[in-house]
């Protein structure tokens, strides 16, 4: 869900965009991160001991809310942080894992996706997008302000130092067995924001909004579901006063 395109694919629905959040307005959620002492095998799997002292979101939801029904499959993530990065598992349930597109920067939503969106300087419009798929391949970009306030994707910027793994329950691309799903690891250094916004690294008591999404497609539909953290209340990440707050413990 990063580009124009998606905000604008229908003018009513961009409309809508502007009113709704205000008309279905729900408390944005809420994560303590804790610090983790060891820096993390990123492998995909989760299963560093450090992971074992972090907690599971609640699960993830429609990105309307409450109005719509609860996900078909389940969405979850985690977070930790160290002096140099922070640290995103996501553990996702799906029946037919599948994924096509292989090159960096390619407009991973088009794919069943994981989403990030992180806004450290609450202050300031811009905030950070990170897309990744169950081949790994993955999308960073830097937004100087929401699109619906005329805001510009920006598809230079790229995280330098980033780790990312993927680990899947199941066959790639099979759809004549059942996979169990896919769990991804994400390791972002603090100097990755620098470059666009003056991004200081986290201390106790710091607080970022935050949002995550996952993009599941319709087996034979042009159409997708859209399963986030904190909702939304419209069918637009692009909302960051609708984020959740991770506050760094």
């Amino acid at each position: 869900m990063g580009t124009l395109p998606f905000c604008i694919r229908s003018l009513a629905a961009g409309a809508l965009a502007l009113i709704l959040p205000i008309a279905v307005a729900q408390t944005p959620k809420s994560y303590d991160c804790k610090r983790t002492a060891k820096p993390l095998v990123i492998d995909g799997r989760l299963d560093d001991r450090a992971w074992k002292s972090a907690s599971w979101s609640t699960d993830f939801v429609d990105i309307e809310g409450d109005a719509k029904p609860l996900p078909r499959f389940r969405t979850r993530m985690k977070m930790l942080w160290d002096d140099t990065y922070l640290y995103i598992g996501a553990e996702m349930e799906e029946p037919d894992i599948k994924a096509k597109l292989t090159e960096h920067d390619s407009v991973i939503f088009h794919d069943n996706d994981f989403e990030l969106f992180l806004k450290p300087l609450t202050g300031l419009p811009g905030y950070f997008e990170f897309e990744i798929n169950a081949l790994n391949t993955s999308w960073d970009l830097f937004l100087n302000k929401p699109y619906r306030h005329g805001g510009k994707a920006d598809n230079s910027w790229n995280i330098p130092g980033l780790k990312t793994a993927v680990s899947l329950k199941g066959t790639l691309n099979k759809s004549d067995d059942t996979d169990k799903g896919w769990t991804v690891e994400i390791a972002i250094p603090w100097v990755a924001f620098t470059s666009r916004l003056p991004v200081e690294p986290p201390k106790p008591g710091t607080e970022w909004r935050v949002n995550f999404s996952r993009v599941e497609w319709k087996a034979g539909q042009s159409s997708e579901d859209n399963w986030v953290w904190s909702p939304q209340g419209a069918v637009n990440m692009h909302i960051p006063e609708m984020w959740g707050y991770l506050r760094f413990r």
